[in-house]
């Protein structure tokens, strides 16, 4: 992952990690459950956004180790790692 990718994707982690923290107050302080569940739907999509990015770096260092394979069944292998993680991602 490019550097300037890292940095950012260690921010957004920073942020789910308050955003997390904030849930725990509000659960310790017995807030309104569906204040709870809106920030629990906040900290999914953070994380989806960071999967993203994750995902993307992936694919953009695979696909070119694919491309400069030299055998077809390395080639092979590396397209079935990459069905993989999508299949992860799509939990």
């Amino acid at each position: 992952m490019e550097p300037r990718r890292v940095e950012e994707t260690m921010d957004r982690l920073r942020r789910v990690e308050g955003q997390v923290q904030g849930i725990e107050r509000m659960v310790q302080e017995g807030r309104y459950c569906v204040d709870i569940l809106t920030q629990l739907a906040a900290v999914r999509g953070a994380l989806k956004e960071v999967e993203r990015v994750v995902l993307r770096a992936y694919l953009r260092a695979s696909v070119a180790s694919v491309v400069r394979s030299e055998t077809a069944e390395r080639r092979a292998q590396q397209v079935d790692e990459i069905v993989s993680a999508l299949r992860r991602v799509e939990r």
